[in-house]
């Protein structure tokens, strides 16, 4: 007699030997004890779980000669023809290879005729989602309103392809993913039957190779078998299935606790010598970092992991030493370096940048923490804070609260070059129509860098083009110093309230010149300067009684720094005290004390 695998040898007969598929048993079991039989049932869930053989369990049931019944005797021959599956009023149809309209049609007058010999006629379809649209319309109006002794049950392990006119015509059961415990303790059972020698870390490895499926997990018992003999050793079954212990694990832990790179290397060049999958390693280690999270939560031993007690005791003594916020981290960039190596066609680069990204990311650190402490933990690797001076404050990014000049029409944008000015005319004084605003070239800003040269020598103030021929060429009527018309200017900008405009003029030199306002900043300023045309336009009326055109110069500036009016814009007593209130706050003061040259420019009350 040729030998039978143990999938096949311990595969349940009755309802009593399911594992974890509570819910189905005690539903089919009071179903068929009250004879309320249904003509089609829709058995789904993941591969392994039991589906083909529960709807074998249900044909005993039905057909045995004491049924119907829950417990099948075993010993009549129907009951010994359908496990054999030579039963003839039991027919089982493989939907991979039966799939068309043609197959489902013949079945379709195969049903007409009774049983042969048995009460029910059951027709088992196993991977029912791959029959087709056109073959599910034909088996439609015979599945809705079969004969009294027809009895569908179509297996699937992808439920959401059955069309809806099918599953709403049949009774749907979901199979669940087997137990972790529950796997170890049938293998074990089976592995007394059989006298092999093993332990709780054996069934464990063959239960984790099987991700939940009793066919995958009985497989690969057998396969163990077949290689080590009666005697089974975790090691060597480790190395047959291709998985990694948890020492193994344990390394890039290690690694990523004392932030040691070198080791990182190292451990892939030991996978790359052994010939070990990479794939299968990240594999693995995402998997492990999800359960060290698992085990950092929770605190203790838990059904969430498919590990033995004693691997969760390790798991756990490992998760302590972390965070659950890097091993947050740690499992999301494992699971990214997954997803790369997938299409990679270099794994051990890919492998060796993902680890390096790991050991990096255990060196960061939280907002809470440069909060609290005010500084950079130690050994983080993050070089000291550049003194405030050295750096340059970027411009904010403006808030307009005027037209957009983007809104207007092509003729009143801005020009980076000047545009010839129509001939002059003696016009009246209207203060209420805004001057349009001009930017006009000049000599290249000196962007040479600050390191080369520690104490540049500013070069002398370069005067702005010579006005076209239309505008009276008169020598520059300056009515005060630069330094003074640019105070003035930021001061009726403050009165106005535009802060925004302000900051844009820290290196401006403000001329009056030929009934212009003329403004040289430094190239990157103008073009901000260009969205505050409007303000700039209403500062330059109000500070010369009438309107003034108002020109923006890219070249050399002043570099006095700005120079704000100690008044500034009036604030009531319930803005006063809502700022002293917000100052007060321990947690703004922590944070002004880690960001020392972070400014304050408003406060604002959320109650309002």
């Amino acid at each position: 007699m040729s030998y039978q695998v143990i999938a096949r040898k311990y595969r349940p007969a009755q309802f009593s030997e399911l594992i974890s598929q509570e819910h189905v048993r005690t539903t089919l079991e009071n179903a068929i004890t009250q004879g309320r039989i249904a003509h089609g049932y829709i058995l789904s869930g993941q591969r392994g779980t039991g589906k083909t053989t529960v709807a074998r369990i249900i044909a005993r049931c039905l057909n045995c000669v004491k049924g119907p019944t829950p417990q099948p005797c075993g010993e009549c021959a129907s009951c010994k023809e359908i496990a054999g599956g030579s039963s003839v009023d039991v027919i089982e149809i493989d939907a991979a290879s039966n799939r068309g309209i043609n197959e489902m049609r013949e079945l379709r007058e195969n049903v007409r005729y009774r049983p042969a010999r048995d009460r029910f006629k059951v027709f088992i379809v196993d991977e029912a989602h791959q029959i087709t649209s056109e073959a599910f319309n034909a088996l439609l109006k015979t599945l809705e309103e079969p004969p009294d002794w027809v009895v569908f049950i179509l297996c699937t392990t992808e439920s959401h392809k059955i069309p809806v006119t099918i599953t709403s015509r049949c009774q749907q059961f979901s199979f669940r993913s087997v137990d972790f415990a529950e796997l170890v303790a049938r293998m074990r059972w089976i592995c007394e039957q059989e006298g092999i020698s093993t332990d709780d870390e054996v069934l464990g490895i063959l239960a984790h190779s099987g991700e939940g499926s009793v066919r995958d997990s009985l497989s690969a018992l057998d396969q163990a078998i077949a290689c080590c003999g009666m005697t089974l050793n975790a090691g060597d079954v480790r190395e047959l299935m291709g998985l990694f212990s948890l020492e193994s694990l344990r390394h890039v832990a290690e690694a990523l606790q004392s932030s040691d790179a070198k080791q990182m290397l190292e451990i892939v060049g030991e996978l790359e010598r052994n010939g070990r999958s990479l794939h299968h390693f990240c594999r693995e280690l995402a998997r492990y970092f999800r359960n060290l999270l698992v085990s950092r939560i929770t605190g203790q031993e838990t059904r969430l992991i498919a590990a033995s007690a004693a691997e969760q005791a390790r798991l756990l003594e490992t998760a302590r030493e972390f965070s659950e916020e890097d091993l947050t981290r740690y499992l999301q960039l494992t699971l990214d370096l997954y997803k790369d190596m997938q299409t990679s066609l270099q794994p051990r680069l890919h492998l060796e940048i993902g680890l390096m990204r790991l050991v990096h990311a255990g060196r960061l650190a939280s907002l809470e923490q440069l909060l609290a402490g005010g500084s950079l933990p130690a050994g983080s690797g993050a070089p000291p804070p550049r003194p405030a001076a050295a750096l340059p404050t970027p411009a904010p990014q403006p808030v307009r609260t005027g037209p957009s000049p983007f809104e207007k029409d092509s003729a009143r944008r801005p020009a980076v070059t000047t545009a010839p000015a129509p001939a002059a005319q003696p016009a009246p004084v209207l203060p209420a129509q805004p001057a349009p605003v001009l930017v006009a070239d000049a000599p290249p800003w000196d962007s040479a860098p600050a390191a080369a040269t520690p104490q540049r020598t500013p070069a002398p103030a370069v005067a702005p083009k010579a006005a076209p021929a239309s505008i009276p060429a008169t020598p520059a009527a300056v009515a005060a110093p630069g330094g003074d018309l640019r105070a003035t200017l930021i001061a009726t900008l403050e009165d106005l309230e535009r802060p925004h405009a302000v900051d844009n003029l820290e290196q401006a030199l403000v001329e009056l010149a030929n009934g212009e306002l003329v403004i040289t900043v430094p190239p990157s300023a103008a073009s901000m300067l260009v969205f505050f045309e409007t303000d700039l336009t209403q500062a330059a009326q109000k500070m010369c009684g009438r309107s003034t055109r108002v020109r923006i110069v890219k070249g050399e500036a002043s570099t006095a720094p700005v120079t704000r009016s100690a008044s500034g814009p009036k604030k009531s007593s319930e803005d006063q005290e809502a700022e002293q209130r917000a100052m007060s706050d321990p947690a703004v003061q922590s944070f002004r004390e880690a960001f020392p040259a972070a400014e304050i420019r408003q406060v604002r009350n959320l109650k309002e």
